[in-house]
């Protein structure tokens, strides 16, 4: 352990399981000496991120649906009064109709457009304002987002769209948060087996194509997206911000397949 993050707390938010990229870096973080903070949503959620809480020393869990201000409210509260202040969150949470991870984007529907863009971009938005606050000393903030925000992915959907405003979040949040010493910056994995990455129609089927054609031809592991999110939230990301950071095995710099998989 390098201890990298000695001295430096924050929030951990959407892990679902230990499959999940958010307890991937989760755990690279408390490896490296954070503390830690997680939030969840509903009881099922909780039961399961508990034991996994206290594996790395964290007792601080806050129940907490990003769609009610009332709940962001006593949830930013119950961390001030724990903490006062804190160094870096990690906002790895989206949410999109399974059904409408399938088939067509034009058969998007206007409930779920406003429900993805909500939960997927705006939250973080909302947690960088009430997070900043408490970066009196500067911090970091961290998001996942995946290709499929600029370049078509089957049945990506309504999710490519919300990731690429959330691109652009990072970038204009990172130039009003600045002067304060806050970086923002985001984390691009390609397809990995997650209980989210799941939900996506012919999921398999991307996972292994991106596997075959990337220029390592492999995917992303918890282990390499926890390792840059350490260097994002430690004093060796200092001068790093309003990046999108590809941890892709190289994915995205390929114009078409292999010839090989043609």
């Amino acid at each position: 352990m390098a201890e990298l993050m000695t001295g430096k707390r924050g929030l951990v938010m959407g892990v679902a399981n230990e499959r999940s990229i958010a307890w991937g870096i989760a755990k690279a973080l408390a490896d490296e000496g954070a503390e830690l903070a997680f939030t969840y949503q509903g009881e099922g959620f909780g039961k399961r991120l508990r034991p996994l809480a206290e594996s790395v020393g964290s007792d601080t869990m806050v129940d907490v649906d990003v769609t009610n201000p009332d709940q962001m409210d006593r949830a930013f509260g119950a961390l001030e009064d724990k903490w006062g202040t804190m160094d870096f969150v990690v906002h790895a949470i989206a949410f999109s109709d399974k059904t409408e991870l399938a088939g067509r984007f034009i058969d998007t529907s206007i409930d779920n457009f406003k429900n993805s863009l909500h939960i997927s971009c705006y939250s973080f938005i909302d947690v960088a304002k009430r997070a900043s606050v408490m970066m009196t000393g500067g911090g970091t903030l961290i998001t996942l987002t995946f290709q499929g925000s600029n370049a078509v992915v089957p049945n990506y959907n309504v999710m490519g769209v919300a990731k690429a405003a959330l691109e652009s979040s990072v970038r204009y949040l990172a130039s009003d948060l600045g002067p304060q010493g806050i970086r923002v910056n985001a984390i691009s994995p390609g397809p990995m087996k997650t209980l989210a990455g799941s939900a996506i129609g012919g999921a398999r089927r991307t996972y292994r194509h991106a596997e075959e054609n990337a220029p390592m031809q492999s995917n992303a592991t918890l282990d390499a997206v926890g390792g840059t999110a350490v260097y994002l939230a430690s004093d060796a990301g200092a001068c790093t911000t309003g990046e999108i950071i590809h941890v892709d095995g190289g994915y995205h710099v390929m114009g078409m397949p292999r010839f090989e998989n043609i």
